[in-house]
């Protein structure tokens, strides 16, 4: 943790961090006990670590430099075996790349440590599958988190592999440093264009990705490879250019709900409730989870986020702290509380979209700002493609941070080497004062914490794109109060 410079400051970050450790001592708690249904569950010794439980958290500095400039780390391939007994099937990891046999004692224990749990979100939706002639593929996405906060990104696809008669989905999964949805969607593409041919096409093509540089953000790797009655291909990989928004599609959440839906859902997530989101597909659940997460630019969840959760472990929704959630529609029923819940329905044939609701969500948010954003977002084209809807929406609910908490800057005391946040000079200059009482409530979360925290202790900039739209929008208004005062004058 930060130091902090401020004595009445720290006061109050110690009073938080003491709340957060007898939180997570519940939450470990609660864990020690899934892990015994997970060993129970799969008849095995791998139980679920508590680091499984996904936080948006920074990147911690332990992650390991020549890792996190690599595409991926692993491609994993996760089969469905019949249980002992016959009854059900069970996920398991048939095929691992790169082999364990080429990895160094260090690069072994720590995949081990990533690898505990893998399976079960690449199949989290339970044991009770059925030999299938038809299965359309689909890809979505979790995050692990270690319990020293380094962070991986998980991107599976599944399929049902080439044959004749019913069989079993299988499932290709990539772990990776990187968080780039969009990317590895294509990636998969390459994946199950080859697997259709042969298992043994995919791996010199994943062995070629995994050799080529990290490009930056907004530019374009080349990989080639060779397919049999294909020929060679040059497939072109491009992150980018908005690194935020790298793992963002925010047209399958326009899809699920109406602008006005999506406004109420951020209203909760910025106040860091507790809100879980339901739908059949677990593609849209990922898709779903990661858009509203990236609705918070600049600022960060700082809390549990689990973009599906495995059957096995349903009993997090018990969790008195708050998280973000993806749970499929078949197991809804074991949701029975639904006090102090947002339940959100992403279903198309949903009677309601909320099944459960705290009842405040309109009125979190001051009426001008949701009036402001509604028409910001009535700009889409329906023909847009992906980075300009991306674009438009991040950018119109940034605007509602630029326009509350944007002056943060100006309120900043030199303290050693470092500065102190003077939130109440900040709170007295909040205009217009229809937006104080949000900006109380906003102020007491963690991710407005950690980014003052953040803000305090570093010389660099690290939200740069925030900060340059934060000096245009104070311009402006500088321009406004010119022109009005002059005409006044002339008058």
């Amino acid at each position: 943790m930060n130091t902090v410079k401020n004595s009445t400051h720290q006061q109050h970050t110690t009073t938080d961090v003491d709340h957060h450790h007898r939180t997570m001592k519940k939450i470990s708690s609660m864990f020690s006990t899934l892990q015994e249904k997970l060993h129970k569950a799969t008849e095995s010794s791998s139980a679920l670590s508590k680091g499984t439980i996904s936080k948006h958290a920074a990147p911690s500095g332990c992650d390991r430099s020549h890792t996190a400039q690599l595409f991926f780390e692993y491609l994993l391939v996760v089969s469905l075996k019949k249980k002992r007994g016959g009854e059900g099937y069970e996920p398991q990891i048939t095929y691992q790349f790169p082999k364990r046999e080429v990895m160094g004692r260090l690069q072994r224990e720590e995949e081990e440590r990533c690898m505990k749990a893998v399976h079960l979100f690449c199949f989290p939706d339970g044991i009770n599958w059925a030999p299938l002639t038809q299965y359309s593929s689909e890809t979505f996405s979790f995050v692990l988190t270690e319990v020293d906060g380094s962070r991986r990104n998980g991107y599976c696809r599944r399929l049902l592999p080439n044959g004749s008669g019913a069989r079993i989905p299988e499932a290709y999964c990539i772990i990776s440093h990187m968080a780039c949805f969009g990317l590895f969607s294509k990636i998969f593409d390459e994946v199950e264009k080859r697997r259709q041919i042969s298992k043994a096409m995919i791996y010199p093509f994943m062995q070629s990705l995994r050799e080529s540089p990290l490009p930056a953000p907004g530019n374009t790797v080349k990989i080639t490879s060779f397919i049999p009655e294909y020929g060679t291909e040059v497939i072109s990989l491009t992150r980018p250019a908005d690194s935020w928004l790298e793992h963002v599609d925010f047209q399958t959440l326009f899809s699920c709900l109406t602008d006005e839906e999506v406004l109420l859902v951020f209203a909760a997530v910025v106040l860091e409730r507790r809100i879980i989101f339901i739908s059949e597909e677990l593609s849209t659940l990922s898709q779903v989870l990661h858009a509203v997460a990236a609705l918070l630019y600049p600022f960060v969840w700082q809390h549990t986020f689990i973009s599906t959760v495995p059957k096995v472990l349903i009993d997090v929704c018990w969790a008195p702290t708050p998280y973000l959630l993806g749970v499929q529609k078949n197991m809804l029923d074991l949701i029975t509380d639904h006090s102090d819940l947002l339940i959100v329905d992403l279903s198309t044939r949903a009677k309601t979209k909320f099944i459960a609701r705290i009842g405040d969500e309109e009125s979190i948010l001051p009426a001008k700002l949701k009036e402001e954003v509604l028409l910001a977002l009535s700009a889409r084209k329906h023909n847009a493609c992906t980075d300009e809807v991306n674009r438009l929406v991040s950018e119109a609910f940034l605007q509602v941070f630029i326009t509350t908490v944007g002056h943060f800057s100006q309120h900043f005391k030199r303290c050693g080497n470092g500065r102190q946040f003077q939130k109440k000079s900040f709170l007295k200059a909040v205009e217009p004062k229809t937006h104080l009482s949000f900006v109380k409530l906003f102020i007491q979360t963690q991710m407005f914490d950690l980014f003052i925290r953040q803000e305090e202790e570093t010389k660099s900039n690290p939200n740069g794109f925030f900060h340059s739209k934060v000096l245009e929008y104070q311009e402006r208004r500088k321009r406004e109060k010119t022109k009005t005062f002059t005409r006044g004058f002339v008058v």
